[in-house]
């Protein structure tokens, strides 16, 4: 098995997971738990993911860490893959798990090595094939990342909602809870679901392609704008839909949201060299001075000079590398996050968030 960079730089290594090729973008996240909601997590559509801990899998695969109904990036690449793990949740294993749900894996390589690479060279297009003689010519024919639009390939069909009990039909007798939100499916995970309905929050989950006036029907005491994949600037139906509802109500957006957020005021957001996809990424809150950890997983940043004029204010920054992490509006009443504050994997630092929205609810 072999993983066969779009520049020709070749890995060898053994197969884990199901049997077949996968093409996509080759990104790394550097948590040292958490893959089972990495594998769940719809952000990671399109993506071969490397996880650079060098042993995956050591507790195995439990019923309950799910983060949506399926495994969402088209591989994964790590070093070594525990073959016997130790957990008393645990009911398979990692490739157990992906040969049942089909997705390509590989083990063996030297993910530090590949790493180093991709930090070097950005991120790019690879494959994992058993035949890295055709590798090039596959890698040519397939789309590049940035030309695919994923959140409307990850969003749901239909509406659903989500109460304490979890997903429930939208013309159930809602449970008591004091807020409705509606949430703008572009590749949520079910995290964020269970932290609002912890707060007294029962949402309504809409396809991304909903529009304004759809959104409005369900008359929701707040708005949230999902995570999800992908280039903002392509969503351009997504951008119309939260321009048309700023000021209608207070908005959360987080990770994809704060990007959209961004587009949605008028401003511009641009690619990363490798993204930010781990555990462990320091945010200073610029508010209030304070510092948390947080949980990300995104490839696209805002770009704060362009929101110059907009009213919007950033409000959070990467303390890495400066980005920006958070922003508001005051005059809409819109808020966002450029990280996970659900976590899942991650730390909890940042739910405090969570209930800053709620209160704007009220």
């Amino acid at each position: 098995m072999f993983l066969v960079l779009s520049d020709g730089t070749t890995f060898a290594g053994r197969r884990l997971g199901a049997e077949g090729d996968a093409i996509g973008e080759v990104v790394f996240n550097t948590g040292m738990t958490g893959y089972q909601e990495i594998l769940t997590d719809p952000s990671y559509a399109g993506q071969l993911v490397t996880l650079t801990y060098p042993l995956i899998g050591n507790y195995g695969i439990n019923l309950d860490d799910f983060q949506s109904d399926r495994l969402q990036p088209v591989g994964l690449i790590v070093r070594e893959a525990c073959k016997n793990p130790s957990n008393w949740r645990s009911n398979m294993t990692l490739d157990e798990l992906m040969r049942e749900r089909g997705l390509v894996g590989i083990q063996g390589l030297d993910t530090r090595a590949l790493t180093r690479h991709i930090r070097s060279a950005g991120v790019t297009m690879g494959i994992l094939t058993s035949n890295p003689d055709s590798a090039a010519s596959k890698l040519k024919e397939a789309h590049a990342y940035d030309d695919e639009d994923f959140v409307y390939k990850v969003t749901t069909r239909a509406p659903y909602a989500w109460g304490r009990e979890g997903r429930e039909a939208v013309d159930l007798p809602s449970e008591s809870l004091p807020h409705k939100v509606v949430a703008l499916d572009c590749g949520l995970k079910h995290n964020i679901l269970r932290r609002l309905a912890a707060l007294g929050v029962r949402t309504i989950v809409l396809p991304a392609t909903s529009t304004a006036d759809e959104v409005m029907a369900w008359s929701p005491d707040g708005i949230l704008l999902s995570p999800g994949p992908g280039d903002p600037a392509r969503l351009a139906p997504v951008i119309e839909t939260v321009k048309n509802l700023l000021g209608e109500r207070p908005i959360l957006g987080i990770c994809l949201g704060n990007q959209l957020l961004c587009r949605a005021l008028g401003g511009e957001t641009y690619k990363l060299k490798f993204g930010h996809r781990g555990s462990n990424h320091p945010v200073k809150d610029l508010l209030d001075g304070s510092v948390t950890i947080t949980s990300q997983n995104h490839g696209y940043a805002v770009n704060p000079e362009s929101l110059v004029g907009t009213g919007a204010e950033v409000t959070q920054i990467n303390l890495n590398d400066g980005t920006v992490e958070g922003l508001r509006h005051v005059a809409h009443r819109a808020m966002s996050i450029q990280y996970h504050p659900e976590a899942a994997p991650g730390p909890w630092d940042s739910r405090k968030y969570f209930n800053q929205f709620v209160d704007m609810l009220k």
